[in-house]
C-alpha cells in the first residue's frame, strides 16, 4: 500500500498514484482529491522507500507507521504538532521508536511524520503491517 503513496517535493501532503503517463504520473492529492500531473523534474519519493535514522539500523516508515498505529489504537495522533514544543515531539517520537537518532532526526521531520499518518488514518489507508508481508512475498515469489 505505501508504494503507491507518494511524497512530492515542493508540494504538501500525500499523493496517491492513480497512472502513469508519457514523462509524468497522474496522482491524487489524499487532502481535497484533485488529480495532478507530477513530472520527472520533480522529486517523487514512494513512501515505502523512506526509511529513519535511528542508532543502530535505518527503520523503514511501514515499521514506524504501524507503531504509532498501535500506540494510538488506530485512531489519529491527538497531539497538536502546531502547538507542541520540540520536546514534546522527540518524547513522542521516542515513545513510538526509542532508538532514533535525535542528531539527524529533526523535530520537522516528526511534525511530518505525524502529519502524514494522521492524513493516511483520515482516509482509511491503515494496513501498514500488510506492506511488510508484501514485500516478504514478493522477495520470496522472485527467489523462486
Amino acid at each position: 500500500m505505501l508504494k503507491t503513496i507518494l511524497s512530492i517535493s515542493g508540494k504538501p501532503g500525500l499523493y496517491k498514484l492513480i497512472s502513469q503517463g508519457k514523462n509524468m504520473l497522474i496522482v491524487e492529492s489524499l487532502a481535497d482529491k484533485k488529480r495532478i500531473p507530477a513530472y520527472g523534474k520533480e522529486k517523487i519519493v514512494s513512501l515505502g522507500d523512506i526509511a529513519m535514522y535511528t542508532d543502530a539500523d535505518d527503520v523503514p516508515l511501514r515499521e514506524i507507521l504501524a507503531s504509532i498505529q498501535k500506540k494510538e489504537n488506530g485512531a489519529a495522533v491527538a497531539l497538536d504538532i502546531k502547538k507542541a514544543s520540540p520536546e514534546e515531539l522527540r518524547e513522542y517520537m521516542a515513545a513510538i521508536l526509542p532508538n532514533f537518532d535525535r542528531d539527524r532526526v529533526h523535530v520537522s521531520d516528526i511534525k511530518k511524520l505525524i502529519s502524514w499518518y494522521n492524513l493516511l488514518v483520515a482516509n482509511g489507508l491503515t494496513d501498514f503491517e500488510d506492506a511488510a508481508s508484501e514485500t516478504g512475498e514478493e522477495a520470496s515469489e522472485a527467489a523462486e
